[in-house]
């Protein structure tokens, strides 16, 4: 099994200055140079001198990312449960899929061929169930863009803080029944006995540690940083130090200190300060389908807006998931640009994502058949994020869906009878819907601002300046 080695004349894609935490949080680096040490993580192709890869198979276990088997035998490309890119750019890159060509830009989805294949060990090409379905039993993915992710990460820490004040409600009232809702969204019921044990058996859309996880289609990461430390490990077979303090190479492919918490930490900071989705003036047609959209209870789990109390997004190092107020580096203003997001009567701001940050139960159809877990959670989905819907082809989680419609028409479970109202509709009140989700778009031009040399800003200003004169 080839390791990095020695190579003259060859460089770590990263470089060798590296970003440590103490650079982000000592007050040398702005918030402008912290976002743009974000991007140059987010569009670096990563070799093997920096520890992209995995080390030698660990016979036993060569699923789990570290020492997993890969196609050419060297520890490279494995394309079946990750090492399927070198970098987050390979995967998002397609800021509208909507255009001809498509328009490509930094944050954006991921197009068919970016599918993940998720921790399989089995595929069976033959189909000997004759169903039509290849035998398969891992999880199939389609890469989501990260726009609006600070709005998303604020939106959950303030849903936990509260289901969190709600589970010490429960305890501090032994035998009583407390309903779990935050920001409109109810998550079920807990009851708490005379020893503090939690009851968490009616406990739904949420994990019973009461943790809101936004990030993954299954609802798995409770924050930017919890998503991209599994993204670098699975993806790449980089290694973060902050998973692996005690172990220089812990994936034993010869190169130590792989990704730092300074370099996760600015990645972060990029993600959360990228700009957000945006909703287009809305048509006579759309006006009409977003009032169908809410009539055929779409709107019940896909929520228009949801608000909080705070305009900024708390970033944490290390972080506690049941505490989002811990060990905070840097708080984010997320009503200054390039997010602009208007402030609400709260204190906070108004986040239009249609959606609810819960799972659910969506039915046979698009159920997933992976092994390591159970039946009820193949079965469950966070719901779309449908701010942007319009650039975003393919649609679900899987890409299975090339058009709006077959998205809608695959729903099931607890969104049958929405989806039972759409199919119900005659032409024009469809056509009415559609042009309401494709009012819902994505950003211009992701992160060009963020590059622009500051005589280009200057440009801009004085542009500015002669408009309003």
């Amino acid at each position: 099994m080839a390791v990095a080695g020695s190579q003259p004349g060859e460089t770590p894609a990263l470089g060798h200055d590296r970003i440590s935490q103490d650079d982000v949080t000592s007050g040398d680096m702005n918030l402008k140079e912290i976002r743009l040490e974000g991007l140059r993580i987010f569009t670096t192709l990563f070799n093997k001198l920096d520890g992209y890869g995995d080390g030698p198979m660990d016979l036993a276990d060569p699923v789990t990312p570290g020492g997993r088997p890969t196609l050419q035998g060297n520890g490279t490309l494995l394309r079946v449960n990750g090492l399927d890119a070198r970098g987050c750019i390979e995967c998002h890159a397609m800021v509208s899929a909507a255009t001809v060509p498509p328009r490509l830009g930094i944050g954006g989805v991921g197009g068919a061929n970016a599918n993940a294949i998720i921790m399989p060990t089995n595929i069976d090409m033959r189909d000997p169930d004759l169903d039509g379905s290849v035998s398969f039993n891992g999880r199939f993915a389609n890469p989501p863009f990260v726009f609006g992710a600070g709005a998303v990460e604020l939106l959950a820490a303030e849903m936990t803080e509260d289901l969190q004040a709600l589970k010490a409600l429960a305890q501090e009232n032994p035998g009583t029944p407390i309903v779990l809702e935050s920001k409109g969204v109810t998550f079920g019921t807990i009851v708490a006995d005379a020893q503090g044990d939690v009851d968490t058996s009616l406990v739904e859309g949420v994990n019973a540690d009461l943790v809101v996880r936004p990030f993954g289609r299954k609802g798995e990461f409770f924050s930017i940083r919890d998503f991209d430390i599994g993204a670098m490990r699975f993806h790449f077979g980089m290694q973060p130090v902050e998973v692996f303090p005690d172990e220089a190479d812990p994936d034993g492919d010869g190169v130590e200190n792989e990704i730092l918490a300074g370099e996760l930490s600015v990645l972060s900071v990029f993600i959360a300060t990228l700009e957000r989705p945006f909703a287009e003036p809305l048509s006579q047609a759309a006006e009409a389908g977003f009032e169908r959209f809410q009539d055929i209870g779409c709107a019940d789990c896909h929520i228009p807006t949801l608000e909080t109390r705070s305009t900024e997004v708390k970033l944490r190092h290390p972080e506690q998931p049941t505490d989002p107020s811990a060990n905070v580096f840097l708080a984010i203003d997320l009503t200054e640009e390039p997010m602009s997001f208007d402030g609400n009567d709260q204190g906070g701001i108004a986040v239009p994502l249609f959606a609810d940050l819960k799972r659910h139960d969506m039915g046979d159809e698009l159920a997933e058949n992976f092994d390591l877990v159970g039946e009820q959670v193949n079965r469950e989905f966070t719901t779309a994020r449908l701010w942007g819907i319009a650039d975003t082809a393919p649609f679900l989680h899987d890409g299975r869906a090339t058009t709006l419609t077959e998205a809608i028409l695959s729903h099931g479970g607890e969104a049958q009878i929405a989806r039972d109202g759409f199919a119900a509709l005659g032409p024009q009140a469809t056509k009415q819907i559609l042009s309401f989700l494709r009012s819902l778009r994505t950003p211009e031009a992701p992160a060009e601002a963020l590059q622009a040399a500051p005589e280009d800003q200057d440009d801009e200003d004085d542009e500015d300046d002669d408009t309003g004169s």
